[in-house]
């Protein structure tokens, strides 16, 4: 319920539900006294006074009781009443600024883009929030249907407006998705015209695509189907393969990170820089791949990042 409400809201309704408490309190210990009814059977008719049930199984049979029960009926009624319209009034406000896209402010640090909708989408954003990334998300979906921690954008994100608003220019990353591999091109066309140092990466099917989204400059390429197939023929060749794969890219323990390299790596083998390293090393990071180190052991050069599994902090 606090969630619901503003700061100023917090504190008034705090205020009001004390007073009804306190009020009742009062009115039960002077009901009981002028009616000789023990305590409790006051506190009792007090709630269902205050909560305007009126049972009738306790009222007042003398003028004291009924002067206690005027006061406990116009000060706390009335209270509560407020109380609850701010809760609801708040309640109401807050589905209609997420319906008109203004339930969350604009990220203030660095943020992530996610643009368009894909089944995996949800996933995606879950998985982000977990990390405790900053994310933007520009599609045309409700954003009621979106977890609240995610700035949403409502628009079609294969037009400039809805992507403009975004600001990809001052973004970490932007991950564009699609209902086709048309709608990732185009949406990644725009968003290279607005930011043209933008790091992106994009879910698409088609090998052809895929080239043109790297001849656009966009980082990696992959496919959610592909990506889902493989990892569960692996598994079935290896059975305890899948499970390794969700362990290092799902566990609570630890998180993947990609390290640039110190200028004392450049011209060292990677093997050599591995062996060196803190936390669970697992590639080689150049340009758009990714190199194992297992069947070759590249020289480190400059740009080159390193994978790297460490501890959740």
């Amino acid at each position: 319920m606090t969630r619901l409400l503003k700061v100023g809201h917090k504190r008034h309704a705090a205020f009001l539900l004390s007073a009804v408490a306190a009020c009742m309190l009062v009115g039960a210990a002077a009901f009981a006294a002028t009616q000789h009814i023990p305590f409790t059977t006051g506190l009792y008719w007090a709630i269902v006074t205050a909560a305007t049930v009126g049972y009738g199984d306790v009222t007042p049979h003398n003028a004291s009781g009924r002067v206690v029960a005027s006061i406990v009926i116009l000060t706390c009624i009335p209270m509560l009443a407020a109380a609850f319209a701010l809760i609801t009034g708040d309640a109401a406000a807050a589905r209609l600024r997420k319906v008109f896209d203004m339930a969350s402010a604009f990220p203030a640090g660095s943020y992530r883009i996610v643009v368009g909708w894909h089944p995996t989408v949800a996933t995606i954003l879950d998985e982000l929030v977990k990390a405790k990334d900053a994310v933007v998300l520009v599609a045309d979906v409700d954003p009621a249907s979106v977890r609240e921690e995610v700035h949403v954008i409502r628009g079609d994100p294969t037009t400039p407006g809805p992507l403009r608003k975004a600001h990809p220019e001052g973004a970490q990353h932007a991950l564009v998705t699609g209902q086709s591999d048309g709608d990732v091109l185009v949406s990644a066309v725009l968003l290279r015209e607005q930011a043209p140092k933008l790091v992106m990466s994009a879910l698409v099917h088609a090998p052809s695509v895929s080239e043109a989204l790297h001849e656009l400059g966009v980082a990696q390429t992959m496919s959610a189907d592909d990506l889902v197939a493989h990892t569960l023929a692996k598994s079935l060749e290896t059975p305890h393969a899948g499970q390794l794969l969700l362990e290092l890219v799902d566990s609570e323990q630890h998180e993947l990170v990609e390290r640039e390299i110190e200028a004392a790596d450049i011209g060292q083998s990677f093997s050599q820089v591995r062996d060196s390293r803190t936390g669970l090393v697992l590639g080689l990071v150049r340009g758009s791949g990714v190199t194992l180190g297992i069947s070759e052991d590249p020289t480190l050069a400059e740009g080159d990042k390193l994978l790297i599994a460490v501890q959740r902090t």
